[in-house]
């Protein structure tokens, strides 16, 4: 099985001895030893096998393997959100006097951690801009201990070169941890640019319906086996539900991605040049500053666009709430289509001058382009421009 769309489809736990073609829910807290010997070496760690949900579980355990087989990664972590995932890839590896380079244009959530949360346990970080790539190497310290970047960002979609910080991580021994996810593996794999660490949250475009949370992290073994000991301590597990719905979703990421990308190009380019709208930013749109680099490491530009209203937040809170068929939430990924303000949103706890930095104005909307028939958005869109005049 060496296609991605097969992996993703066929890998599967176990068949049970009722023979069943697709697996079963394993919903128990956890797992009986056949003697008292099988536990004792099950919890030294022995023989492998599953001991408590906490631990692993068999719908678990599915999912990872297939986001490993995605992803290109060796071992891999599953959470119960995207945040946990972010935290504990953190929480694990660095220490007390350690120091993260990161790109400033990051999730709310993982700004947060870097400039409220990890301080206290002093842990300190320094940002640098997507479009200054000669800054990287200058960012780096003597206690520099991982790079950790978005790419596309959320919710700027700016493009960082995978391949020149993977040469950048080897050259100076660091870490290299990427949230894939915005792309996902159906359109980029970071571990083929040197990447050591893949992050996501799964509650996004990996699920694709907006049902549940989850989280995941793949990437070196070794590194994964530390995660792996901090989650099994600190109890971020993700459910077995989730998983399973997890693992199911990832049958159709491939196809799903294709369409999300066609719908979100075309809805890109239509946009492209609307007297109402300051800028349109979609990864592979000829106008994107990084429109090249995306071409070279993404196989198609990704489900999300944004775009600048003119006349600020006014003009953005008319226009959203004229909108009769895409949705207003903060969540993004969905079969549906998602409009999000993230100045008064997802990012809202940056200040002004924080948002200004990583490109977040008053009239920036985000879209998070569904699967719906793509006449059916553009007119949507366009209408909702229209009377926000």
């Amino acid at each position: 099985m060496n296609k991605k769309e097969t992996r993703s489809i066929r890998i599967q736990a176990e068949r049970s001895q009722n023979r069943e073609h697709s697996v079963p829910l394993y919903l128990t807290s956890s797992f009986l030893f056949d003697d008292t010997e099988q536990g004792r070496a099950l919890f030294a760690e022995e023989i492998e096998g599953d001991v408590y949900s906490r631990f692993s579980n068999p719908n678990t355990s599915e999912f990872i393997e297939k986001m490993c087989a995605l992803e290109n990664a060796e071992a891999g972590v599953a959470f119960a959100s995207g945040m946990a995932a972010v935290f504990s890839g953190f929480g694990a590896l660095l220490k007390s006097g350690d120091h993260i380079i990161a790109s400033r244009s990051l999730f709310s959530s993982t700004h947060q951690l870097l400039t409220k949360i990890l301080p206290k346990w002093g842990i300190t970080h320094t940002y640098v801009d997507a479009d200054k790539p000669e800054n990287w190497e200058k960012a780096i310290n003597q206690n520099s201990r991982m790079i950790f970047i978005e790419t596309p960002s959320n919710p700027g979609l700016e493009i960082i070169d995978l391949e020149f910080l993977g040469k950048l991580k080897s050259k100076h021994n660091l870490i290299l941890n990427v949230d894939n996810c915005f792309a996902t593996p159906a359109l980029q794999t970071p571990v083929d640019y040197g990447a050591d660490l893949i992050t996501h949250s799964a509650t996004k475009f990996i699920d694709g319906q907006g049902r549940v949370l989850g989280g995941i992290i793949v990437g070196r073994s070794e590194l994964i086996l530390e995660i792996k000991f901090f989650a099994r301590q600190t109890g971020p597990a993700l459910s077995p539900f989730n998983a399973w719905i997890l693992s199911k979703s990832l049958e159709t990421l491939s196809v799903r991605m294709e369409k999300h990308s066609e719908n979100a190009l075309a809805i890109a380019k239509h946009l492209e040049g609307n007297p109402e709208l300051d800028f349109v930013k979609y990864p592979f749109l000829s106008s994107h500053p990084q429109y090249e680099l995306a071409r070279k490491q993404m196989k198609l530009g990704g489900g999300i666009i944004t775009f600048s209203v003119k006349g600020g937040y006014e003009q953005a809170k008319k226009f959203m709430d004229s909108l009769q068929v895409a949705s207003l939430s903060a969540n993004l990924g969905d079969t549906r289509t998602i409009v999000s303000h993230p100045a008064s949103t997802t990012h809202s706890k940056l200040t002004e001058k924080e948002r200004a930095a990583v490109g977040i104005t008053p009239g920036l909307i985000r879209v998070s382009v569904g699967l719906e028939n793509v006449n059916d958005i553009i007119e949507d869109i366009t209408q909702a421009l229209e009377k926000s005049r």
